[in-house]
């Protein structure tokens, strides 16, 4: 368990239909097998919320009794801290995969139930080739090991290689894909993207539907998560 504490907002307002959605998630999640533990989260290009939607669905896991890891892997361009309102100082991943700091140095216990997280840390001119260490992969296998999950937050894979180097290490990967903002055949090239890592990939999050547009979605939930790998 962390020993070092952080307090960290939920910038989140309360939401019926996303607060169901993120549990659908969830339980969808669980549906994957017990042996699915390590799970990579990315989109095709940023801002399409895959940040909110990876702590979100820690924090309903950790509600459970399930410990969860979060790892914040965009060492390019992380918002975590600004987001959540994080103001202490704190040591984060590209700090340890540079060799300035200890392993255990890097996660935070937070005021949410059950969820820990390491933080990106300064960004690096080399986010790709701190990714590819073997030092990754052990802090990974590590997490694993000590958590009931791990969810990794990677960039997003339509422009960048760090998310497929983070899913090699992952038992499963889900895509998160904007409502109206992402074609179909930008879609696909991401999802076969995320093949080639040889990553199983859990299936997809439909991100910021508008619900008063939108009567099919209004009815049931603003994510909508599907299991299989199926190329259609």
């Amino acid at each position: 368990m962390a020993e070092q504490k952080v307090i960290m907002n939920d910038p989140k307002k309360s939401d019926y239909f996303y607060e169901e959605s993120i549990k659908t998630l969830r339980t969808n999640i669980q549906f994957t097998g017990m042996e699915v533990k390590t799970i990579a989260f990315t989109s095709c290009y940023p801002n399409e919320g895959k940040s909110d939607v990876t702590f979100q669905l820690a924090m309903e896991i950790g509600k459970m009794g399930k410990r969860v890891l979060v790892i914040d892997a965009d060492i390019r361009k992380s918002t975590f801290i600004t987001r959540y309102g994080v103001k202490q100082k704190v040591e984060g991943l590209s700090q340890f995969l540079s060799g300035q700091t200890g392993g255990s140095d890097i996660i935070y216990q937070t005021n949410f139930e059950n969820v820990d997280i390491i933080f990106a840390g300064p960004v690096a001119p080399n986010p790709s080739e701190l990714l590819e260490q073997e030092a990754f992969a052990l802090l990974v296998k590590s997490a694993r090991d000590g958590y009931d999950y791990v969810l990794i937050d990677t960039p997003p894979i339509g422009s960048l290689i760090d998310a497929a180097i983070v899913a090699k290490q992952c038992d499963g990967a889900v895509l998160v894909i904007e409502s109206e903002l992402v074609s179909y055949r930008i879609a696909v090239k991401a999802k076969e993207q995320l093949e080639m890592s040889g990553c199983r990939i859990l299936g997809a999050v439909l991100n910021k539907v508008d619900t008063k547009k939108d009567k099919y979605y209004s009815k049931y939930n603003h994510y909508y998560h599907y299991t299989g790998s199926d190329k259609r």
